[in-house]
């Protein structure tokens, strides 16, 4: 007995605290950089090249900076270990049990020995497979898990992009307002000319001025939301918005619209493959598993029950038994968790295709915004083209003679204009391209050993 107590003990996992400390964990946040060697190792481990001092970070790059950093990576990878831990208590065997009930008997006649020292024991036989069926609804539950990972990574890699985006947009919004603040100012120091040697009203000089400060105010909003779109971009990544003083972003792709994406054959494997369809199908084969597992409770389990009893005394003599303990179903046959396995199977069911459906519609959505979007950036690049050429002929003609500078200046405010109006309609188709990439989860836009890269990441690691 001694030595099956000591045998238990060595097999016994021992707890070993981890303190949580938040003074530290916001220290270690702070610390995070760029430069971090087993961030840049990671990189490399990944075959991604890590940016020489001062070159530019692409969105390729970026994207495995947080799969590094970002927590809401490490707690899906952390749930997901959970749920995988759910798989070694499903297939464990039930322990048996030993039961030692000393008594005390003074009625045995000729017995100078009053104890008796009976042991008893308890071993217990699963029946109808449970022990496969508990095993199967796990793997399954971490199967939905791993899909929820998936989908996790997908999300970061939409929020670095998006963030990305914004940084671009702003950035070159405020460059197109500042060049249009000094057309504008040009107007209306020809008009304030104009309007002391009487040829205009000041009327028309007041609108001149009120159109300049208006944009003097979009030009001052495009810096706020700059600032705005590089904290966005550093939460993203998962690191402070120091990190990110003095690197240098890539913006190079976000002028381009890939046509890939809309192929029949990518839509029909986006409604196959998405994450979320995957892991609603999963979570309704765990149903069907735990379904299967709760028929399989109606037949009862097994307990063998061997005993034995000694007593030293002169009557003394060893008495064996064998126990069979089997729990009757007389007044349930477990209908009731039958009944609510059943019922949610039915709900897993429902919900797989609702996210279908889901998925079928953000993608069509998608497609048609894409495709909008699209034509609108034709268009607006059309319209750029025209000012470009007007642009052109009225400074010819003010070298000729034919035009007075104010037509010139006037011409330049509307080229200006029309090259916000192009690079609006460019955010908004490469944020169209965003949602399509999103909704078709396609390895043209996120390889798949990018997305294993992020699955993979340990959960805990070196800040």
């Amino acid at each position: 007995m001694l030595s099956a107590l000591l045998l238990f003990a060595a097999g016994c996992t021992t707890y070993h605290p981890e303190p949580i400390s938040p003074a530290k964990t916001a220290a270690a946040f702070e610390a995070r950089s760029l430069t971090n060697p087993n961030l840049c190792a990671f990189l490399e481990t990944n075959r991604v090249a890590v940016p020489a001092p001062g070159a530019a970070w692409d969105l390729k790059q970026l994207t495995l900076v947080a799969f590094y950093y970002q927590p809401t990576l490490a707690e899906a990878r952390a749930q997901l270990l959970a749920v995988q831990a759910g798989e070694i208590a499903a297939g464990q065997r039930p322990n048996p049990t030993v039961s030692v009930t000393p008594g005390y008997d003074t009625q045995i006649p000729g017995n100078f020995s009053p104890w008796l020292v009976p042991l008893s024991f308890d071993i217990p036989i699963e029946t109808a497979g449970k022990r496969g069926k508990r095993v199967a609804e796990a793997r399954h539950l971490a199967e939905a898990a791993r899909w929820n990972l998936v989908g996790t990574v997908w999300s970061v890699r939409s929020r670095i992009r998006m963030a990305l985006l914004n940084l671009y947009a702003a950035r070159e919004t405020g460059a197109l307002l500042a060049r249009q603040e000094t057309a504008q100012s040009n107007v209306v120091r020809l008009l304030e000319g104009q309007l002391a040697a009487g040829a205009v009203s000041d009327f028309e000089t007041t609108q001149a001025r009120v159109a300049m400060e208006t944009t003097q105010l979009a030009r001052q909003d495009a810096i706020g939301k700059f600032q705005q779109a590089r904290v966005e971009l550093a939460g993203a990544l998962g690191l402070p918005v120091r990190a990110l003083a003095g690197v240098n972003l890539s913006f190079a792709g976000l002028d381009q619209f890939p046509r890939d994406l809309t192929q029949p054959e990518i839509r029909r494997q986006a409604l196959l493959n998405r994450a979320d369809v995957r892991g609603a199908l999963a979570e309704y084969a765990a149903s069907q598993a735990t379904l299967q597992l709760e028929i399989a409770n109606q037949y009862p389990d097994l307990h063998l029950g061997p005993g034995y009893a000694w007593n030293n005394g002169n009557a003394g003599d060893s008495q064996w038994s064998l126990g069979l303990t089997l729990t009757l179903p007389l007044l349930n046959h477990n209908q009731g968790p039958v009944a609510v396995a059943e019922a949610k199977r039915k709900q897993a069911a429902a919900h797989f295709l609702s996210v279908q459906a889901g998925a079928i519609g953000g993608i069509d959505s998608a497609l048609a915004a894409y495709d909008t979007a699209l034509h609108q950036s034709a268009t607006a690049k059309r319209l750029l083209d025209n000012l470009q050429k007007r642009l052109a002929s009225v400074r010819q003609q003010e070298q000729a003679g034919a035009v007075a500078p104010l037509a010139v200046a006037s011409a330049e405010v509307e080229f200006d204009i029309g090259s916000q109006s192009r690079l609006d309609a460019l955010i908004k188709a490469q944020q169209s391209l965003g949602q399509l990439e999103d909704a078709v989860q396609s390895p043209l836009t996120l390889l798949p050993s990018l997305v294993q890269a992020g699955e993979n990441f340990p959960v805990k690691h070196s800040k």
